[in-house]
């Protein structure tokens, strides 16, 4: 039985490491915190397998855990301790047609957002999550969820200077 559940958990994690790092690295902005965001979860999935393992929407339940250790590794001061400048380099590639200033400029809009609208629109359009699963990831209600990425959006519009750069950028 022990061995079953490990299997899917391996299962579980080949199939989505990429996608939790890359979900972790647009809510940080560092790749080296997002692999610490994610080994943090990974490690909180496994001790609790069995349980999450009979979850319905496990993949909303993944989700959650992320964005709570996410918001955890945010309060902690040594997070805010910087080492020096490092280099950025993630697995989150741009598309062919943006530039790596386009990038880093949508890059620094996502970071000047509040952290609530962060993660909705990192959910929402970089995870291509529902409406109703980026609610269950962040335990919070749909209406919620419309109303932090409604304002999401307005903010990153400001910033980016119209709806034409969202949509360069991969949003809206």
């Amino acid at each position: 039985m022990r061995a079953e559940l490990e299997r899917e958990y391996e299962e579980f994690v080949r199939g989505r490491l990429a996608r939790l790092h890359r979900t972790a690295y647009l809510l940080c902005g560092d790749a080296h915190r997002a692999d610490d965001i994610v080994q943090a979860t990974l490690t909180a999935l496994y001790v609790n397998w069995k349980k999450a393992s009979d979850i319905n929407n496990i993949d909303g339940f993944a989700h959650r855990v992320l964005v709570r250790r996410y918001l955890d590794e945010r309060r902690l001061p040594w997070s805010r301790v910087r080492l020096g400048d490092v280099p950025d380099r993630t697995t989150t590639s741009a598309r062919p047609e943006q530039s790596i200033g386009d990038r880093d400029e949508l890059m620094a809009a996502l970071r000047g957002l509040p952290k609530g609208q962060r993660a909705v629109i990192v959910l929402r359009y970089f995870d291509d999550l529902s409406v109703e699963a980026t609610a269950a990831a962040l335990n919070c209600s749909a209406g919620n969820v419309k109303s932090q990425c409604s304002r999401g959006l307005a903010a990153l519009r400001e910033v980016l200077g119209g709806e034409q750069r969202i949509k360069m950028g991969g949003l809206a």
